[in-house]
């Protein structure tokens, strides 16, 4: 009897060992599944005799492919061409985030943004080139009717290469890739990191269509609780794109120039 008292309890503590180092070596980020971006823009750009452009775009995203919707946004803005390839927007938006596994308890959390940017585009040869520069202004409200403020600043550098044509034109395949950082002010300095790649086709003047890949990583600021230091932690996440983009187009007598199809998020 005290024998077998001895071995169970010998199991016991195996078990339970066992049991915390397994805990112990389960990564901080367990693998998240694929989501889905689904995005729709309405775009008035500018041309050399109308200056002034804008844009209105909605978004929804979800936390699987094609289900689990749990997000979206609504934005607009005005833009004015201060040089055929330098552009300064302001625009705003709203953002609003639930939880998939309970809708109808409303949202956890409602953003409200307003931002300023400049665009510059480059073209060289086959290859277009666009830098964005973009500063936000977040005023949150959190379920519970806590709120906060914050400000941020984004850089994206973002490529294109037609296929089929030398210029991204009417039946034009083209690839399209960027790198967004996202820089806080207040720390973590480097918040996010946006990686995109994929392809898309201009139909005619006024529809693109593009499918991608994009990996969004968030960067948590490292602390200390209970005396202990947690080290930065990092989420990332990848998603399939679907954008559909339909331009406008300024009544005149000047030829259309090439507009990169870029996305407006």
């Amino acid at each position: 009897m005290c024998t077998s008292r001895i071995v169970t309890g010998f199991a016991t503590a195996l078990l339970t060992a066992a049991g915390g180092t397994a805990v112990a070596q389960r990564p901080a980020n367990a693998p998240q599944p694929w989501g889905t971006w689904g995005i729709f823009t309405l775009l008035l750009p500018g041309n050399t005799e109308h200056k002034w452009g804008g844009y209105a775009e909605v978004q929804a995203r979800s936390n699987g492919l094609l289900r689990q919707y749990f997000y979206h946004e609504v934005k607009a803005g005005v833009s004015y061409d201060l040089d055929p390839n330098f552009t300064f927007m302001v625009a705003g938006g709203r953002y609003s985030t639930s939880d998939y596994q309970d809708l109808g308890t409303g949202p956890l959390n409602v953003e409200k943004r307003l931002w300023e940017q400049l665009v510059l585009n480059q073209y060289m040869k086959r290859l277009k080139v666009e830098h964005r520069y973009r500063v936000e202004q977040r005023w949150f409200s959190y379920r519970g009717d806590s709120t906060g403020f914050r400000q941020r600043l984004r850089y994206r550098l973002n490529a294109f290469l037609p296929l089929n044509a030398p210029t991204i034109t009417a039946k034009t395949f083209f690839l399209s890739a960027y790198d967004e950082i996202f820089l806080n002010p207040k720390g973590p300095v480097f918040e996010r990191n946006r990686v995109y790649a994929g392809i898309g086709y201009q139909f005619n003047k006024h529809v693109v269509l593009q499918l991608g890949w994009v990996n969004q990583a968030n960067y948590n600021v490292a602390t200390v609780r209970q005396g202990q230091y947690v080290p930065q932690n990092t989420a990332a996440k990848n998603n399939v794109v679907l954008s559909v983009m339909y331009r406008l187009a300024h009544r005149t007598t000047a030829e259309a120039p090439e507009r990169l199809p870029s996305q407006q998020d």
